[in-house]
């Protein structure tokens, strides 16, 4: 399923778990492993920026 080109650049500032095209894209933008990234979500929410700060401080 692609994605709706009609979305707003707040479709980039979030992550969709149930998404996978999403998930298997921010793993790939954020050198995490779906595990790592399910994890930074579920303890920060699903603002990438949160998520990148998590993962960042996880290293």
């Amino acid at each position: 399923m692609a994605d709706d080109p009609k979305k707003t650049g707040l479709d980039r500032k979030l992550i969709a778990m149930h998404e996978p095209h999403e998930v298997r894209s921010w793993m790939e933008s954020l050198g995490c492993t779906e595990t790592q990234l399910r994890d930074a979500v579920k303890a920060v929410g699903n603002s990438a920026e949160a998520v990148r700060e998590y993962l960042a401080g996880k290293r």
